[in-house]
């Protein structure tokens, strides 16, 4: 199996580097964000520990890249940044996991071991429910041919569903896959943002692809069918 590590800071990259290999994997090492795309697209790759803060291009910006080039091996984030927000942005360029710094080494290697049992399947350049699209590599969204803007958290919620379209998902499994890890807050945060995406996805269409599965949880519909309250023309 062979791991590339990008990090500037050679001597983490140097231990990590040693640690890996001891458990049998064979690791590239690069020092900057510009030697580190090139050898994530020149080279195959079963996973790639990309670190957010690099000289000549940071972690976002090589991360966009590789996904925009449809380079789709695993990317575990290190990085020393722990905010919310620094997480929920990797995790939409496409990151595949994130590891805050410093962290455990028997973690690290259960985390690549993981990503590595996952694979990297294609990953469609559009996600579809129906007149609903969702680009990836843009972050656009649109219902037919009109755009919708999300905030970065409704965008996420989206993502999630679209991925899960027609499957009834919990709220717990929505704050474990769009939430913060650390987030302390109440599960009706879901039902807060799930009302704010429906005014944007589906109010203004006449249509209601998001509905509430009553005791269960949410489900996205791919046909969805028009809304109770929108007026109805006769013969239909």
């Amino acid at each position: 199996m062979r791991i590339l590590v990008v990090d500037d800071e050679k001597g983490l990259a140097e231990t990590v580097r040693r640690g890996l290999t001891n458990e049998g994997f064979v690791v590239d090492v690069m020092y900057d964000g510009v030697s580190g795309l090139w050898a994530s697209t020149e080279n195959s790759y079963d996973v790639i520990l990309l670190d957010l803060m690099l000289p000549l291009k940071n972690g976002y910006d090589v991360l966009k890249e590789l996904r925009e080039h449809k380079v789709w091996t695993p990317v575990l984030m290190l990085t020393a940044k722990d905010g919310e927000y620094d997480q929920t942005d990797a995790f939409d360029l496409g990151a595949d996991d994130y590891l805050t710094k410093p962290f455990s080494f028997p973690v690290l290697v259960a985390r690549i071991r993981a990503l590595i049992r996952r694979g990297a399947p294609e990953r469609p350049v559009v996600l579809t429910a129906g007149t609903l699209t969702l680009d990836p590599l843009n972050r656009k969204v649109r219902r037919g041919n009109t755009a919708i803007r999300l905030t970065p958290r409704e965008y996420g919620l989206l993502e999630y569903l679209i991925r899960r379209h027609d499957q009834i998902v919990t709220k717990a499994e929505i704050l474990d896959n769009v939430w913060d890890p650390a987030f302390e807050g109440g599960d009706n945060v879901v039902e807060v943002y799930v009302g704010y995406l429906r005014r944007k996805i589906d109010v203004p269409f006449g249509v209601q692809s998001l509905t509430t599965v009553w005791g269960m949880g949410y489900m996205l519909s791919a046909d969805p069918g028009p809304r109770e309250d929108s007026p109805r023309i006769a013969g239909t």
